[in-house]
């Protein structure tokens, strides 16, 4: 049972976090790691002792997937060139320089430790940044930063474990590592999109059946990036990047047709999944507080000075991580901004400017990535022996995600004085263009409508009927029918009226669906527009309730 409740008062925190943080002008994640903090305070005493592979295995399929599931693909492919210089070559850049820092700083952490440690240290947290600058950043550097995010989750996990498979085993060769890194790497793609692919296919398939109950539906997307981690991992892939490309696959194959109850169902579950977890992640950091500190200072004679030289190292460790990607940002700028102008064939391109540069570099916040990552070290090594500094690996892991939290709090506002918040116009004109094409689409398709041919419609006066509530549909100006009364004639006539307008409404809004496939699959709109549009479109069909 003890479980049990430490479980619901995590929960309850979570929730309770996101009301305080509506009152209290800090981001929510700093919030939480200090309620966590004071759970474990000796008073309260809440203690939650953590399987690092659990831990492992339970985060972090879910959230790389809905990351996945979330990035826009067209921004990805447009800023191709800045994020991929972003997420695999300041994560290389920043897993040697680090690397070599931390052990110079620290001598008891061995090489190879410092490297795991530089490459999960590496991932950053776009959702935290945009929490932090209120949607005010730039669209072009949010979008690098978004996919700056998700891509370097996969390939500084991955490195961070080909660096700790180094420091368990004590054998490593660069060669051997590289091919492996590339075999891994592409095979987690390809399992994630082919069983991705097969989920989707499977559930096509159920539907065409009228199997298509929601709840039965979601619950296999809820199983999926678990089952793409495990069977990856299984296979000797990476089971991290099997989990990101099953949910940009995913992404794709959300646009079934007959699927509007399983998406509203399936984007609240996720988005409550994604919130508990994210903030279940933060709460256990702060709960592992006491015991990092103790553990940080147990071989020492005095607890404050030990601590404090900690900090301090932890602070120099962060300010090297800064400067690296200050200096990359700085250094391969140019070649960004020219890959963009390719990418864009010339459009909105971004200028060098100093407010730029220090937006991205500012911008790299850790958070829960980097924590379940460091957590997932393992107690031991092969040898049986304690796996080194592990709890020294935690406590500057924290230390940097709290650093990062607070420059952002700090740096970002003072950045971004000045810059009004405004809203996306190309977008805004993307989801207007959308819905004159869909509007039109659903007036073509009622127009076209036959309902004499279908058989639905028996006799003379019930084909006028029709055409009378067709016209309304069309125009919109009239609401809904008030004919309901006592007669038993009338509530007859109310019913077949409100069946017959629920039928052409259903048959309007999926001419509108298919019109935004259409749209999207011809690049013309944006992810974000379409998702955008696809909600209300879905909401419109939902409220109208069971056609018979």
């Amino acid at each position: 049972m003890q479980t049990a409740y430490t479980v619901l008062i995590l929960l309850m925190l979570v929730g309770v976090s996101r009301l305080v943080a509506r009152l209290i002008p800090l981001p929510l994640p700093l919030l939480q790691i200090a309620a966590g903090a004071l759970l474990a305070w000796p008073t309260l005493g809440l203690h939650v002792a953590l399987d690092p592979e659990l831990f492992l295995f339970l985060f972090l399929p879910p959230l790389l997937f809905s990351d996945g599931w979330r990035m826009p693909k067209r921004e990805l492919w447009r800023f191709r060139g800045p994020i991929l210089t972003l997420a695999v070559g300041l994560v290389l850049f920043t897993v040697v320089g680090a690397g070599f820092f931390i052990h110079w700083l620290i001598p008891t952490i061995p090489l190879p430790v410092a490297f795991a440690l530089a490459a999960v240290l590496s991932p950053t947290d776009a959702v935290a940044v945009s929490a932090i600058a209120q949607d005010r950043l730039p669209a072009p550097i949010m979008h690098m930063l978004q996919g700056e995010a998700l891509m370097n989750d996969a390939s500084g996990l991955v490195t961070f474990k080909f660096a700790l498979a180094a420091a368990v085993t004590g054998v490593f060769s660069l060669a051997s590592a590289s091919l492996t890194f590339v075999l891994v790497a592409c095979g987690g793609l390809a399992i994630g999109v082919a069983l991705s692919w097969l989920v989707g296919r499977l559930r096509g398939w159920m539907i065409a059946r009228g199997w298509d109950d929601p709840a039965t539906h979601v619950v296999f997307m809820l199983l999926l990036p678990f089952a793409a981690y495990v069977l990856a991992e299984r296979l000797g892939a990476s089971g991290i990047l099997s989990a990101v490309a099953a949910g940009m696959m995913q992404s794709w194959l959300d646009l079934l047709p007959r699927q509007t109850s399983t998406r509203l169902l399936n984007r609240s579950v996720w988005a409550l999944l994604e919130f508990a977890f994210n903030g279940l992640i933060f709460l256990l950091l702060g709960l592992q507080f006491p015991d990092i500190i103790k553990a940080v200072a147990s071989h020492e004679v005095s607890l404050w000075p030990t601590l404090l030289w900690r900090c301090l190292d932890v602070l120099a460790i962060f300010m090297v991580l800064l400067a690296l990607r200050y200096v990359w940002v700085q250094s391969v700028w140019r070649l960004m901004v020219g890959l963009r102008r390719w990418g864009d064939r010339g459009e909105s391109s971004l200028e060098l400017t100093a407010r730029s540069g220090w937006l991205l570099t500012v911008g790299g916040v850790r958070g829960a990535v980097t924590l379940a990552g460091v957590m997932s070290v393992p107690l031991l090594i092969s040898a049986g022996a304690d796996f080194p500094e592990r709890d020294l690996l935690i406590f500057i892991a924290a230390g940097v995600i709290l650093l990062s939290l607070i420059a952002a709090c700090i740096a970002l506002p003072l950045l971004l004085r000045g810059v009004a918040k405004s809203p996306d116009h190309a977008m805004k004109r993307e989801v207007r263009e959308a819905w004159k094409h869909t509007a039109e689409a659903a007036i073509h398709a009622l127009e076209a409508e036959d309902l004499a041919d279908t058989g639905v419609i028996p006799d003379a006066a019930q084909a006028a009927l029709a055409m009378e509530v067709k016209a309304r549909i069309m125009s919109e100006y009239r609401h809904h029918l008030e004919v309901f009364n006592d007669t038993s004639e009338a509530q007859a006539l109310a019913w077949q009226m409100d069946q017959l307008e629920r039928r052409l409404r259903l048959h309007a809004l999926r001419a509108q669906r298919l019109e935004l496939y259409s749209l999207r699959r011809h690049h013309r709109i944006g992810d974000d527009a379409l998702r955008q549009i696809l909600g209300e479109l879905d909401l419109s069909e939902a409220n109208l309730g069971p056609v018979k």
